[in-house]
């Protein structure tokens, strides 16, 4: 059953309640103001007032969700589509044609398009670029010369999803556009979002034209992709090739829009969030240099000495760990909001139709309910013996549900993949200037993480 299905509207039941209202708002901007100022830490408070909480951000009432089985729920129910602040704010990025902010068939066409390409069986077609990427990264770091995390992580990031996915030959002054386009695009869409003022992000502030500048750019290197694949006439099997081969529900070819906004789904965002994940890993390896050396000393017993390679992933059950508590403490993707497409509830809750949900992952999977010592990164967590102690729902880096990220099996190898080289090769450690603090965004990466490797 999908949103567009006819279903029979059952009245709620008279007992559902009305969330509380979370403290603290200001006249015009309510929570926005909150968001703004300190958004982890105030969306990791929200579950002291409720499992659902309502917030004002601007004019509109949000309904912010707090508990992993909620959370669940929410992904999995067909009362909720992807729509809300998050999404209105990614459109001027990702667009309305695009299988990250599409809804109901068209979705549906889209992921199955799409889904070919990131198939576990398909994923060991992409092992060779993951490792020459990986060990190109090692070989072009120097020891004792500072590394600039930002850059390098956008870099391979951005390489490895152009040369498995578009079978582009990207190089790096074409990353380094995207990373600095990338880092304006998402800061002025996470203002857009938590303070909704429309009108004044069109006056031509200065804030206002450098945002315009970047996505115009990101917009232009999507065109300049597509079009040398257009003129070339090759036809790789690859993902672009499949978009530029698919038809629509009526057997028609489907439009350019439908083309770039797809290309544009397919390599910023996810570019943005392998390349912070790169980012913390980095700078996990610089703050836990016992983990370092345990990932070192399991790549080396598996390997036997030899450069590590993609079919070594499955075996690197240390190094995956160390990746998923990653992600755990430090998820890229730390807020998502839905929309309710009728009246309906959650968790007894009443939900009225046209609401918005927001809920925080980075929240979630750092709740003292779900996990012990949820502050200290430990990724023997995720052993088999422990891992049936995390509640459900309370670890979806790749979300759940019909809107699970497809790309999750072949972003968790080239992260175990990337962080095991690294590892073996360099121990880290921040050098001055580095700036290791949360930048909030879309995203969360640090603001400016350089590191120093020192040769093994």
């Amino acid at each position: 059953m999908t949103v567009e299905s006819v279903k029979p509207e059952a009245p709620l039941a008279a007992e559902l309640r009305e969330p509380s209202r979370a403290g603290g708002g200001v006249p015009v901007l309510g929570h926005g103001w909150k968001l703004v100022r300190d958004p982890l830490a105030f969306m990791s408070r929200l579950r002291d007032h409720g499992d659902v909480v309502r917030l004002k951000l601007g004019p509109k009432t949000v309904y912010a969700v707090t508990t992993p089985a909620l959370t669940g729920a929410l992904a999995l129910s067909n009362d909720f589509i992807i729509a809300g602040p998050l999404w209105e704010s990614l459109e001027g990025l990702l667009g309305k044609e695009g299988v990250a902010t599409a809804n109901g068939p068209r979705h549906r066409r889209q992921r199955r398009t799409i889904q070919p390409a990131f198939r576990l069986d398909a994923i060991p077609a992409y092992g060779p670029i993951m490792e020459e990427e990986a060990h190109a990264l090692t070989e072009r770091w120097k020891p004792g010369e500072s590394v600039d995390c930002t850059s390098e992580s956008f870099r391979v990031a951005v390489r490895i999803a152009a040369r498995c996915l578009l079978r582009g030959d990207f190089m790096d002054e074409r990353a380094e556009r995207l990373c600095v386009a990338l880092a304006t695009v998402f800061r002025g869409m996470y203002r857009r979002m938590v303070v909704p003022l429309g009108p004044l992000y069109k006056l031509p502030l200065p804030a206002n034209r450098e945002f315009n500048r970047a996505l115009a750019d990101l917009h232009l290197l999507v065109d300049e992709i597509v079009a040398e694949r257009r003129a070339s006439g090759q036809r790789p099997d690859d993902l672009l090739t499949a978009l530029l081969e698919a038809t629509d529900e009526n057997g028609d070819p489907i439009g350019e829009q439908e083309i770039h906004d797809q290309v544009v789904a397919i390599l910023t965002p996810g570019s943005e969030t392998v390349a912070s994940t790169i980012m913390w890993l980095l700078h996990m390896l610089a703050e836990h240099p016992e983990h370092a050396d345990r990932v070192r000393d399991e790549v080396e017993a598996v390997t036997g000495g030899r450069p590590v390679a993609f079919g070594d992933v499955r075996e690197l059950r240390h190094t995956n760990n160390v990746v998923v508590e990653s992600m755990r403490l430090r998820p890229a993707v730390w807020i998502l909001t839905r929309r309710a497409v009728r009246d309906t509830e959650l968790g007894g809750y009443r939900i009225p139709a046209g609401a918005d949900i927001v809920y925080s992952p980075y929240a979630i999977q750092r709740d003292a309910k779900s996990y012990a010592r949820h502050l200290e990164f430990d990724p023997d967590r995720w052993l088999p013996d422990r891992v049936k102690d995390v509640p459900k729902h309370a670890m979806s880096p790749f979300s759940t549900g019909n809107r699970k990220c497809p790309s999750d099996h072949f972003s968790m190898a080239q992260l175990t993949l990337i962080t095991a080289a690294l590892a073996t090769r360099f121990r880290f450690e921040q050098v001055a200037g580095s700036n290791d603090g949360t930048r909030v965004g879309i995203t969360l990466r640090p603001h400016d993480l350089r590191v120093r490797p020192v040769a093994r």
